[in-house]
């Protein structure tokens, strides 16, 4: 099927984030990351905060009408600003000490990272997910740079693999889901 991925605009936002909390709603990271007291809202609320700091400094593609979304940052990219990580710090509540004591590995230098891709539920294995993130690697491409990320999902693992991925770590989370890290170099 022929997808028409664009890049987003502010206006997209909100329904890009509902996305986002919908596709993570059962997600290991996100289950494991937040608390279960108004996880739905809090997720919805974290990937809005990403996705504007990621359509601000990097690459953020849906299709049109928004039911699938990819987020792209490049290297060097600043770091959210202290109001929206202390926003986020809140979101995490009780969840914030596990995650601040994690150590995964790092992106190979110069990387680009995927920072997150998801697809409406109705709408997931239809190829969508694979038509924002094609979009979004033909871009990076573009400039030869290297490209990593993160998925907590181990049947992500093989749809990133057909995209030219592979795995360089696998992170047992303590009590917490399986990290696998994913590099990919320019085509």
């Amino acid at each position: 099927m022929d997808y028409r991925i664009r890049l987003a605009a502010v206006a997209d936002l909100d329904p890009a984030a509902r996305v986002l909390a919908g596709a993570f709603e059962t997600y290991p990271w996100t289950r494991w990351a937040l608390p279960e007291d108004g996880y739905l809202a809090r997720l919805e609320e974290a990937q809005r905060l990403y996705l504007a700091h990621a359509l601000e400094h990097g690459i953020v593609l849906v299709d049109e009408p928004v039911r699938a979304v990819a987020a792209f940052l490049p290297p060097g990219a600043p770091a959210p600003t202290e109001r929206i990580q202390q926003r986020v710090a809140d979101l995490h509540g009780s969840r914030l000490t596990a995650l601040t004591g994690l150590s995964l590995p790092e992106a190979p230098a110069g990387s680009w990272t995927l920072e997150t891709v998801g697809v409406e539920v109705a709408h997931q294995g239809a190829g969508l997910g694979t038509a924002v993130i094609s979009e979004g690697l033909a871009l990076v491409d573009k400039r030869g740079d290297p490209i990593a990320l993160e998925t907590s999902d181990e049947r992500n693992v093989s749809l990133y693999q057909r995209l030219g991925f592979t795995t360089t770590a696998t992170t047992r989370i303590p009590d917490g889901p399986i990290v696998y890290s994913m590099n990919r170099v320019a085509c």
